[in-house]
Parts: structure tokens; C-alpha cells; sequence
């Protein structure tokens, strides 16, 4: 699989376009905002969308899911742990963060184990729950997308309603650094990484 890294809204999330480099088949990852930066990029590389997901319930990640809805009609996923954060929105939540929108309700809950077809390849879901008690992982063969669960030499926040630090820290250290070094690390803001790379940065491990 392949994928295209869109960074959107104030606080710079990583949208991610994961798609079938055959099919074209897209799964749209953590829309944010800012979808009229969105939709050029689909239709360039002529992707064929045909689920969202995000990877938890914060307004920096769901801020463009009704635009992505309305333009492609296709559904929504999420952990159910999350899922009520979109209703919870707030007009000053949305006042502070340009173009984001309040979000639709969850079209299907993923659980752990989940695989999510994109064309002839798959992604396995995994329960990273600490950032927010719905966050999740989503693995491929080659990389990770982390959500705010794992970053570039850092871990996500944990002081937001429902956030666990001792949580994140198990997440991390029995969830993802049981992975192969080699493993590209996406995350929700900031650069790429590796898993080897952060098993040497974390000093809780």
C-alpha cells in the first residue's frame, strides 16, 4: 500500500490518503479540516475513496468528516471508546479551529484485531487506548499509523478529558514496541519515524 501525508488545521494534523497503488481504493485517515486541501489531492492522484477514519475523537482529527462525507458518501469508522467526542463538540471547539465542522456519528465501530480491506491489501487495527480511551493504531506491513498515541521522539498528550498516562505508556510499550524496528511510524502531528528509533528515545520502557 501506498499513502500521501496532508497536513491540515492550526495545529497541523496529518491527514493520511492509504490507498491501493493498483485499485486506487482509498481509506481517508484523520481529516481534520482544511478539506478543500483534501480533495485536490484525491482527484490528482485519481483515488477512489471509500471509507474515512479516524484514529480517535479530537476535533483536530475529525474537523473535515461531514465535508468527506457529503462530497464521496462513505461511511464513517471509529473505536466505539470514542464515540461520543463528536457529539460533545462545543461552538467554542469549532470557533478556534478554522473550517472544522461538527462531526456525523460513527457509520461502523473497528475493534482490536480488525482488519480494514484498502484494495488487495488490508489494515490490522490495534487498540492504543491512553491519548483517549478510543484511540487506535493501524498497521500495515511496512508502516504504523500511530494516531496522537506515538510521535517523533514523544508520546502523546495525556491531560485532555478521558487521557490516561499509565495507559499510553502500556499501549506503547506492549502494543507497538513489539514491533519490528523497521517500521515507519506515521503519526497525527509532526514527522515520521521509526519504531527502532522511538524504542531507543522512550525512557519509560
Amino acid at each position: 500500500m501506498k499513502y500521501q501525508m496532508i497536513v491540515v488545521g492550526p495545529l497541523e494534523t496529518n491527514c493520511y490518503l492509504v490507498y491501493d497503488e493498483e485499485t486506487r481504493d482509498c481509506l481517508i485517515v484523520d481529516p481534520g479540516a482544511d478539506a478543500d486541501r483534501i480533495f485536490p489531492v484525491i482527484a490528482e492522484e485519481n483515488l477512489k475513496p471509500f471509507a474515512i477514519l479516524n484514529t480517535h475523537g479530537h476535533i483536530d482529527h475529525i474537523g473535515a468528516n461531514r465535508d468527506m462525507k457529503d462530497k464521496y458518501d462513505i461511511p464513517l469508522y471509529m473505536h466505539a471508546g470514542d464515540k461520543d467526542r463528536p457529539s460533545r463538540l462545543n461552538q467554542l471547539e469549532l470557533s478556534l479551529f478554522i473550517g472544522a465542522k461538527d462531526s456525523p456519528p460513527a457509520d461502523k465501530f473497528v475493534k482490536d484485531g480488525d482488519e480494514i480491506k484498502v484494495g488487495r491489501g488490508a489494515l490490522r487495527v490495534i487498540h492504543t487506548p491512553g491519548h483517549s480511551p478510543g484511540s487506535i493504531s493501524l498497521l500495515d506491513d511496512g508502516f504504523l499509523l500511530s494516531g496522537d498515541t506515538l510521535f517523533f521522539e514523544g508520546l502523546g498528550r495525556t491531560d485532555l478529558p478521558g487521557g490516561d498516562q499509565k495507559q499510553l505508556e502500556k499501549s506503547i510499550r506492549e502494543r507497538l514496541m513489539t514491533l519490528p524496528d523497521e517500521i515507519e511510524v506515521l503519526p497525527g502531528h509532526g514527522p515520521l519515524t521509526t519504531i527502532g528509533r522511538e524504542r531507543e528515545n522512550l525512557t519509560f520502557l
